[in-house]
């Protein structure tokens, strides 16, 4: 048996005695009296009866057993061209010393904060000094609308709200400022205070009586002290991107979260303590909580805090550089993140530019991978390139090929097998287990391992019937995919995303996938548009890669023949269209399903989380000229 097999096979059969042993790598002030409760029919809780502090696990533990000096975060801003270095100890003054601000301002154990800023230092001195004093953060993505963020404060009712002047963009700058004071006046809940960090390029106007000046509150804080919570006591709240009406807060605790991932920066990504650690994403996705701050801080590894865009900052070679230059042991980003560079720089050509020696391996996640840049990067890189899976709910991976316990052969098109503490499966309709290679609905068999969402803010029913009761006995990702003979996950396409054609469902993924692999195209999308005969026909999106002069037209009627081999006649694949970019949330996911509603002349709302709203007029105009939209 492999030590993979070996360790999966424990932590199904004895997940309690798995994951305390697993809770001996974090700080506790009190040992829990039950590992795993069930207060409830399918609700379950770790650690019950535990109490630590999360901000102490990331830093004081550190600082106290001689890490003091080690570097926590190197930022490394390229809109600003600047870099900065920041130690365990130092980062742990600065910490204490906010945490201080916070409670001088009225903020206490269990009362909400909201952070909206962009991706600074500060940001993670506020995200710790929240959880140092016990209060419970929601990171709001920089520069969200007025509207969204209302939203989210009147759901969370904070009592601060920290923010900074303003964020930067490789072509222009985003004022904060404005933003949040509109967000405050649309909301019914108002904040006691907001405490504004000024960044230099922009200074926020401050309203008298309510904002405080952060670096004026630090020059005179007072250290706080950590507050210890219940292991079951919300950490944070996390709303869930393109989010419409009353938004979906994901709550993490903060007992089993720090077991977690502490467990997974060694078991899952391979990383010794005092390692470079690079996730290349934003503090307001699950992404940039997990493994920008959390993850590596608790587990003693230094963690990279990047400002800057794959492309445009200032080429396609900027994250090779970073890389480079902070010797990045293991880094982690999304999927589109390197179609962006495949398509700028379609041979790889900058990577030659940089030493990427340090660099082991390479983890992508936040949008399916095909395989065709899998193999890109591989044969680029030259080491493994390892996909894996999981969502904000779960907090870190449901499948992965786990780097720290044995690397297991590569499957491109896989996100791997299923990751310890998780037993997948692929359902049918009637909730029963479908065939190996067999597309169903991918679901996981309670209880859940620690990490994972126990509910949602304040919305008890609103949980239950989202996640555990299509498939009672287990959480329903709403993900849809096959699991073939050896165990390996394929994750296909969003369950709604299965388009029926004449009474066959396919999976748009599996359409993707032939799509990537033109030699010509760097990205694609696939939605399911309304057919008056078959119900539902694919429709493709293609964005060429960079200095492609053949006729679109020929490009479309090769893939054409390619899904025709490949997927076979039912798939009815006849159309494309050839676009400059495709509409993504700012974490990097393709808005398929506003796509569709413009392709079938449905009213739509502009997602909150669009990172540029320009396009679905582009988008627009595509299928118009294909007979589209109309």
């Amino acid at each position: 048996m492999s030590t993979y097999e070996a360790t999966h096979r424990a932590s199904i059969e004895t997940p309690e005695e798995f994951w305390a042993k697993a809770a001996d790598g974090i700080d506790w002030e009190k040992r829990w009296y039950k590992v795993l409760d069930n207060p409830e029919p399918n609700i379950y809780r770790w650690f019950s009866g535990g109490r630590l502090n999360t901000c102490y696990n990331a830093l004081d533990r550190h600082v106290e057993r001689g890490r003091g000096d080690q570097a926590a975060v190197i930022y490394d801003s390229a809109v600003t061209g600047t870099k900065r270095t920041v130690s365990y100890a130092q980062l742990l003054d600065d910490v204490s010393r906010f945490a201080g601000v916070l409670a001088s301002a009225g903020a206490g154990k269990g009362d909400r904060i909201i952070i909206y800023m962009p991706m600074i230092p500060e940001a993670i001195v506020a995200v710790l000094a929240c959880a140092r004093i016990g209060a419970v953060h929601s990171v709001v993505f920089g520069g969200f609308a007025a509207a969204e963020l209302a939203t989210r404060i009147d759901d969370a009712q904070p009592t601060l709200i920290v923010s900074a002047s303003c964020g930067i963009e490789p072509s222009r700058i985003v004022e904060y400022k404005p933003l949040l004071d509109e967000a405050i006046e649309l909301a019914s809940h108002k904040p006691r205070h907001c405490v504004i960090f000024q960044r230099p390029q922009v200074e926020a106007g401050m309203t008298k009586g309510r904002d405080l000046d952060w670096q004026d509150a630090m020059a005179t804080a007072t250290a706080h002290d950590c507050v210890t919570v219940e292991a079951t006591d919300p950490l944070y709240l996390l709303y869930t991107s393109g989010t419409t009406g009353q938004p979906k807060g994901i709550v993490r605790d903060n007992g089993g979260h720090a077991v977690a991932l502490h467990w997974s920066m060694k078991s899952i990504y391979g990383v010794d303590p005092g390692e470079v650690y690079w996730a290349a994403s934003d503090i307001g996705w699950v992404v940039g909580h997990s493994y920008i701050i959390y993850g590596p801080l608790l587990h003693g590894n230094t963690t990279v805090l990047f400002e800057g865009k794959p492309v445009g900052t200032p080429d396609a070679g900027a994250f090779w550089r970073v890389a480079s230059e902070h010797k990045v042991a293991t880094m982690f980003t999304a999927p589109t993140a390197f179609r962006a560079i495949k398509q700028q720089d379609p041979d790889g050509k900058l990577i030659g530019d940089y030493d990427l020696s340090a660099m082991r391996a390479l983890f992508l996640a936040g949008e399916r991978c095909d395989p065709d840049t899998l193999h890109w990067a591989e044969d680029r890189l030259g080491i493994p390139v390892i996909d894996h899976w999981w969502q904000t709910e779960t907090g870190w991976a449901i499948a992965a090929n786990c780097l720290g316990l044995e690397l297991l052969p590569v499957k491109a098109g896989s996100v791997g097998p299923a990751a310890p503490g998780w037993d997948v499966r692929t359902l049918d309709a009637a909730g029963e287990d479908v065939a190996p290679g067999d597309v169903g609905a991918i679901a996981c068999k309670l209880p859940l391992p620690p990490g994972t969402l126990p509910g949602l803010w304040n919305a008890r029913e609103k949980f239950i019937e989202k996640y555990l009761t299509t498939f009672p006995g287990y959480y329903e990702t709403g993900d849809a995919g096959f699991i073939d003979e050896d165990g390996y996950v394929n994750v296909m396409s969003r369950t709604d995303d299965v388009i029926n054609v004449a009474g066959h469902r396919l999976s748009t993924g599996a359409i993707e996938e032939v799509l990537a692999g033109h030699p010509d195209v760097a990205e694609c999308a696939v939605i399911g548009v309304g057919d008056a005969m078959k119900g539902q026909l694919p429709l493709g999106f293609l964005v060429l890669k960079a200095g492609v002069d053949r006729s679109p037209d020929d490009i479309i009627a090769e893939t054409v023949r390619m899904v025709r081999e490949q997927v076979g006649p039912v798939a009815v694949f006849k159309q494309a269209a050839v676009v400059a970019r495709l509409p993504k949330t700012r974490s990097g996911k393709i808005l398929r399903g506003t796509m569709r509603q413009i392709a079938d002349a449905e009213e739509y709302k502009v997602p909150a989380t669009i990172e540029d709203a320009s396009v679905l007029d582009e988008i627009g105009g595509a299928l118009k000229a294909i007979g589209y939209a109309n």
